[in-house]
């Protein structure tokens, strides 16, 4: 094939990429247009066929690229990360796009239609994975949580983790391109379309019976985020004036029926081992009630933790958070441990970024977990996706959550990622009380964790042996 493009060659070039960056631009970053995620990858796969190498990877990788600038306002603006990190972060999809159509390309080249179907989404979830293993953020980035509002397509990270969430956002398009590729066999593109199907029709089937499973119980819960003074010392006027606030506050969502109370990370800071309003609030009104504290009690040790107060406990149960913001938390020491609250329903403590990996997750559902509280501080631009991958941890380990954020959401979200009550503290303080519902659920993830990422590095080493065998 040539490596030139000609005048037709060059538009049909021009029109791929820039429709792929309009679909990655719209269908990914802080607030994604769900749908437009399934569609991003077709126009380059499209191409591929059709051009010489370098000119589908530069397609692939200006795509992406230009499209991932979608996220410069909130990673440079908001959070203030260095080019150091931007760079990786709008680059790295990009170059995963690139080895994505590579290997499509290849494959197809070969004579193998429906390898090349399979091959993006085997090897883009192999990359996402070895990156979640690798990354400070965790699975931060990952194309699933694109689909948040798609709440059948996320029910098969029950089974399959988030991992096949992502299978399928590029098996479609793939399947699609080789519909129409000059190069594909008939019996082929029968194969790839018939596969993509059966998966997605399994999968959606899967999705809208499980959304249709009843709740065992509900619990009555209440959120609270009183954005200003950030983290006053609590014996300071103005942190006890924001602890009068506090209590109430929480004195009118008890008033409304709440039983739990989760108010943001590190809403205070204190040496003390106990906030003793909060303790007595939580006796006189019956509440369990989660608290985000600065804990500078330990000398040798600050900690990023929560104060849990309960009824029936003189002493506030703690737990300390596990995975620390880079550059952001670096005074705090990491927690090691999990923490189940006594009594049922069954509920666990987490705080915030814990919730963007997976070894949380895993904890709390091999703990019977079936609540999780998650107090959080968010960069006001980011609250939605955030929370929503907290929700996600709960959909693949079959628990709730109940997430305050200060400058972000606060959510109450059943163990199917349905949220059923939502605020926003972005720009202001907010409050919610909502009933949750509750499963006793146990999911396929939780109990066989990634058994979808090594099947698919299984295939994808089978496919890279078909694409490099010698003719």
């Amino acid at each position: 094939m040539a490596s030139r493009l000609d005048l037709r060659t060059l538009s049909a070039w021009l029109a791929a990429t820039a429709l792929s960056a309009l679909g990655w631009w719209f269908g990914s970053g802080v607030h994604p247009l769900w749908w437009l995620t399934w569609l991003a990858p077709l126009p380059v796969l499209w191409l591929a066929p059709r051009v010489h190498a370098r000119w589908a990877a530069l397609a692939a990788f200006v795509a992406y690229a230009a499209g991932g600038f979608n996220q410069w306002s909130y990673l440079h603006d908001y959070i203030g990360i260095p080019m150091t990190t931007i760079v990786p972060a709008i680059g790295g999809p990009a170059l995963a796009l690139v080895l994505v159509v590579l290997l499509h390309r290849r494959l197809l080249s070969q004579g193998q239609t429906l390898a090349a179907a399979l091959a993006p989404a085997t090897l883009w979830v192999a990359l996402e994975y070895v990156s979640s293993r690798l990354s400070p953020h965790g699975t931060f980035g990952n194309i699933a949580y694109t689909q948040m509002d798609a709440l059948p397509v996320i029910q098969v990270a029950a089974v399959t983790g988030l991992w096949g969430i992502s299978y399928l956002l590029l098996l479609l398009p793939s399947a699609l391109a080789v519909q129409v590729s000059p190069r594909a066999t008939r019996r082929g593109r029968l194969s790839a379309g018939a596969a993509a199907l059966l998966l997605g029709a399994v999968a959606l089937g899967y999705g809208s019976w499980r959304l249709q499973v009843p709740a065992t119980s509900t619990l009555r819960v209440g959120l609270l985020s009183l954005e200003k003074p950030i983290r006053p010392a609590l014996d300071s006027d103005a942190g006890q004036d924001l602890l009068a606030r506090y209590v109430t506050a929480i004195g009118h969502l008890a008033d409304a029926g709440a039983k739990i109370v989760v108010i943001p990370e590190t809403s205070f800071a204190t040496g003390d081992a106990s906030v003793p309003a909060f303790a007595q609030l939580a006796r006189q009104r019956s509440l369990i009630l989660d608290a985000g504290i600065d804990f500078k009690g330990d000398p040798q040790a600050e900690r990023n933790m929560v104060m849990v107060f309960q009824p029936n406990n003189m002493a506030p149960a703690t737990y300390a958070k596990h995975h620390l913001v880079p550059g952001f938390e670096r005074q705090y020491t990491p927690g090691q441990d999990y923490r189940m609250l006594d009594g049922s329903p069954r509920i666990g403590l987490a705080i915030c970024k814990d919730m963007d990996f997976h070894d949380i997750g895993h904890a709390y559902a091999a703990r019977g977990a079936q609540l999780l509280l998650v107090p959080a501080w968010d960069f006001s631009i980011d609250g939605w996706l955030h929370g929503r991958m907290a929700i996600l941890r709960g959909v693949e380990g079959g628990f709730a959550i109940a997430r305050a954020a200060r400058s972000g959401r606060l959510t109450l979200s059943d163990d199917r990622g349905q949220v059923v009550a939502e605020a926003s503290s972005e720009h202001h303080d907010a409050e919610l009380v909502g009933n949750l519902s509750l499963h006793h659920t146990q999911t396929l993830y939780a109990r066989w964790g990634d058994w979808f990422v090594w099947l698919d590095l299984a295939v994808l080493l089978a496919l890279l042996r078909l694409a490099w065998r010698p003719a």
